[in-house]
């Protein structure tokens, strides 16, 4: 019997973004104090980690909705140029032993998927320097679907990958994923989600150890 393929979330499910963009958040922020369209303040990290797991779209339309298109495309596109700086660098980091874990998943026969709300080249930056072109069957940067939620970039995955589904992510919209569709889903407590925002989730785990022990009750 095929196994179920396990839909991820990337950031804040298995790479701990928060390291690298944090540095990137706060540098874009002193440019906006620069040009004017901010005044200068500080930040406590949770603030920061709030927009981790957002489109781009949907975080600047929360975040500053006062700039227009084309002032919120050009900072967004700074966040992610010092991101993958960052990255470049060596301070990206996945989540310990996640990296075990999805090798095990993966050697265990399940095929595994990559679901963010990230950009193309973000995506593809991360491939390169993780190595997860041989680990994932499927790749879905939310960008190539001009940052449609989760629950509609769905209907592209199960046309190219059919079969049964799980969803694991750290954030409302892999909640909404799972539920929009009726799937199973496994909520990360130790990703960046806020207080009861994975209550809805079938499973929580507090580390991705916990994970492959999950899978096999959902079998």
């Amino acid at each position: 019997m095929a196994k179920p393929i396990i839909i991820f979330d990337y950031d804040g499910t298995l790479h701990n973004c928060a390291i690298v963009y944090k540095t990137a958040f706060l540098k874009v922020y002193d440019q906006l104090v620069q040009d004017g369209f901010a005044q200068p303040r500080t930040f406590r990290d949770e603030e920061i980690s709030q927009w981790l797991g957002y489109s781009a779209t949907d975080m600047w339309n929360a975040f500053m909705p006062q700039l227009n298109a084309e002032q919120r495309h050009t900072y967004s596109k700074l966040i992610g140029k010092y991101m993958h700086i960052g990255l470049q660098e060596g301070k990206a980091r996945w989540y310990p032993h996640a990296m075990d874990v999805v090798k095990q998943l993966k050697q265990d026969g399940y095929p595994l998927i990559l679901l963010s709300n990230c950009s193309i080249s973000y995506m593809e930056a991360h491939k390169k320097y993780f190595g997860l072109q041989d680990l994932f069957v499927g790749f879905y940067p939310c960008e190539r679907y001009h940052f449609i939620p989760k629950y509609e970039v769905f209907e592209s995955i199960k046309k190219e990958h059919p079969g049964q589904y799980i969803v694991v992510g750290d954030r409302f919209h892999d909640m909404e994923l799972a539920q929009h569709h009726h799937l199973p889903s496994i909520g990360c407590l130790y990703g960046y989600g806020s207080d009861g925002e994975l209550d809805c989730a079938d499973y929580q785990i507090q580390d991705i150890t916990e994970l492959p022990s999950i899978l096999e009750k959902l079998k």
